[in-house]
């Protein structure tokens, strides 16, 4: 008996030196970011912005992989379920906190199969109208759909989405009554947006406010229970008729269950310092984008409420995956 526990402590020490040595050598060859949206989103813009002074921190080759579809559960997913070796990353969206309580038969567990490495920023969602309609202000959107349920679409990046979750809410609160038109990604709301084939729009700030500053969207709201500081004209939702409203994008980075605590810490801090490279910041800041930098312990936190406030939401609203 006394030689098995030895022999099973001399391979524990053995498998923590290994795992130990694994994560002072990573990376050894091509990092993955996965982006479980298309090209062109938000999600995707960080991943790329963050691409190259990733690379050059890490001395190994950074891609990103686009896995769309399933308001990023898809891209999520093969993530949770690869090889816990440091190769694969996942640079998720607000719908990730959404996602369990909103699809039946998820196939994994958000909290358990995924670590969660930072919470990379925040940002006020941006409810945008095509300068082509009437509307100055989301009070007026509000007061038309109370007038007529069916006078009013509004696109979003995506059933479950947080500014799909939002809206709902809204209507809600006002009794009224909005017409949901789902995307797959902010590219494709952002073009039928810019186009006029949608009045209005709802998405981060990131995604809508070049948009916005172009001249081609008219921003009618923010959903921060503040004004937004570059766009300080535009009012709250909860100063047009919403009260106490707040509800704000975020993006994070995850990596799967199991991999080495060395090589979380080393991605951690590579991701934060290239978060901070001047252009990078500087880029995210123009977007609207506020760097959180996040401990891990901190983004499991904030994640942990997300899924349960959201899941209330949920139920409440009887909301379905369209």
């Amino acid at each position: 008996m006394k030689n098995f526990v030895l022999r099973g402590l001399a391979a524990l020490a053995v498998a923590t030196a290994s795992l130990a040595a694994h994560g002072q050598a990573w990376p050894t060859q091509t990092v993955k970011l996965v982006v479980p949206f298309p090209p062109g989103g938000t999600t995707d813009q960080i991943a790329r912005h963050v691409q190259q002074p990733l690379s050059q921190i890490l001395g190994q080759p950074v891609v990103v992989e686009n896995k769309g579809g399933g308001s990023g559960s898809i891209g999520a997913a093969l993530v949770a379920k690869a090889a816990p070796d440091g190769n694969t990353w996942l640079v998720s969206f607000d719908t990730h906190g959404v996602n369990p309580s909103l699809i039946p038969n998820f196939p994994f567990d958000t909290l358990k199969d995924l670590v969660q490495v930072m919470l990379i920023g925040t940002s006020p969602m941006l409810i945008t109208a095509h300068p082509s309609t009437p509307y100055k202000s989301f009070g007026e959107v509000l007061a038309a759909a109370k007038k007529d349920p069916n006078a009013i679409n509004f696109g979003t990046i995506g059933s479950g989405s947080l500014g799909h979750l939002a809206m709902q809410l809204i209507q809600a609160e006002t009794a009224s009554k909005m017409t949901h038109i789902p995307y797959k990604g902010g590219g494709p709301l952002t073009q039928d947006a810019i186009a006029g084939h949608v009045p209005i729009a709802i998405g981060s700030a990131a995604l809508l406010s070049p948009s916005v500053k172009a001249g081609r969207l008219r921003a009618i709201g923010v959903t921060s229970p503040k004004r937004f500081g570059p766009m300080a004209d535009v009012a709250t939702i909860a100063e047009q008729g919403v009260p106490n409203f707040d509800s704000e994008a975020w993006w994070g980075l995850h990596a799967p269950a199991g991999t080495p605590p060395a090589i979380i810490a080393k991605m951690h801090k590579a991701f934060g310092d290239a978060l901070r490279n001047p252009a990078v910041e500087s880029k995210l800041t123009d977007q609207g984008v506020v760097i959180k930098a996040t401990s891990p312990q901190e983004f499991a936190g904030f994640l942990e409420n997300e899924v349960t406030r959201w899941a209330k939401v949920v139920k409440e609203n009887n909301i379905k995956p369209q």
